[in-house]
């Protein structure tokens, strides 16, 4: 029997999440012949366990060690048998019939080799990082909360798409969150697959800029929504490793698709970016104990502070598996 999908979800201690993912796809799509696909990245609690005894039907893949989100996603692939490839973080809840419009858009529109859908805070709100521009150093340094929200329609931040007024069955987008990522198979081994240079962060616009440069297009289906509750596995984890992996990644995504001096000079502007914004904070720091939210002060302060010293370094980041790499395999 043909498969038309292979769900492929990457599980570290989240059975709970997974499971409720898993439960969400089978109540929501029924139309076409699809597979589940878990790939274990080396949980440390009883994930497997817990996930083979509610599902006894899908696919357990068990990973000796942490493989992050590439590898993990790409040992997945390996052993599906899907035409289509759905990538689906494991803190996703499927809403309607989301995989279906997704599937369908896939079919019909060939010039375009990869989808991403609405996503959705857990409060129904909109989830910004559903479409991203590919990373620059202006997009990069101004990367602001603050200007993103009075100014998201700027094409510097690369998520218009997601307020258009006249949406389209697929809107062109640079970067689709890779919480929810399908292509085509044959565009997926075309393409060389995940890059495994990245353990976590990176790797969807990695994806997304070889299959543009392949020829084909990213789309964002507006109808399509899924809720993301976003960094489960990541919370995890000690912040100040996130913090220095998610630019490091930005680093080798730049030095790999713009050339080493303009990955250097990302790090000099993050330095000096970095320099600024602790210079700004440290009054602050200094009375945080009078002011209202001060200890969020001292976060951000210490936060930044560990970005510049990063940035100063000739580190080019955490290495696959090491001690101080985050054990998450999923896009928060």
């Amino acid at each position: 029997m043909n498969v038309n999908l292979s769900i492929i979800i990457v599980n570290w201690n989240s059975a709970e999440f997974t499971k409720n993912c898993i439960q969400s796809i089978r109540e929501t799509t029924q139309h076409f012949t699809y597979e589940i696909i878990v790939v274990d990245n080396a949980s440390r609690d009883d994930s497997c366990c817990v996930l083979a005894q509610a599902f006894p039907d899908m696919r357990l893949l068990r990973s000796e060690r942490n493989l992050g989100f590439a590898g993990a996603n790409n040992l997945g692939a390996a052993h599906a048998t899907g035409e289509k490839l759905l990538f689906l973080n494991p803190d996703t809840i499927v809403l309607g019939n989301a995989i279906e419009i997704m599937v369908s858009r896939l079919d019909a529109m060939t010039a375009f080799g990869a989808v991403g859908c609405r996503l959705l805070n857990g409060d129904g709100t909109l989830q910004t990082t559903a479409v991203q521009p590919f990373p620059t150093v202006l997009n990069q340094v101004l990367a602001l909360d603050w200007l993103k929200q009075r100014f998201p329609r700027l094409p510097l931040w690369g998520m218009r798409a997601l307020y258009s007024e006249s949406p389209v069955d697929l809107a062109e987008v640079e970067v689709v969150s890779g919480a929810c990522l399908m292509t085509r198979r044959d565009v997926f081994e075309k393409v060389g697959q995940f890059s495994s240079d990245y353990f976590m962060y990176a790797e969807e616009s990695d994806l997304c800029c070889k299959i543009k440069h392949a020829g084909w297009k990213t789309g964002y289906a507006a109808d399509a929504e899924i809720v993301h509750f976003g960094g489960q596995s990541t919370k995890k984890n000690s912040d100040w490793s996130a913090d220095v992996v998610m630019r490091a990644s930005v680093f080798k995504f730049l030095r790999k698709f713009r050339g080493k001096m303009y990955g250097w000079a990302y790090r000099i502007a993050l330095l000096a970016s970095a320099t600024v914004r602790m210079t700004l904070l440290a009054p602050l720091v200094v009375v945080r104990r009078t002011l209202a939210n001060g200890d969020d002060f001292l976060y951000t302060f210490r936060k930044w502070r560990r970005i510049g010293a990063w940035a100063l370094s000739l580190d080019q980041g955490p290495k696959l598996g090491s001690a101080e790499t985050p054990a998450n395999a999923s896009h928060g």
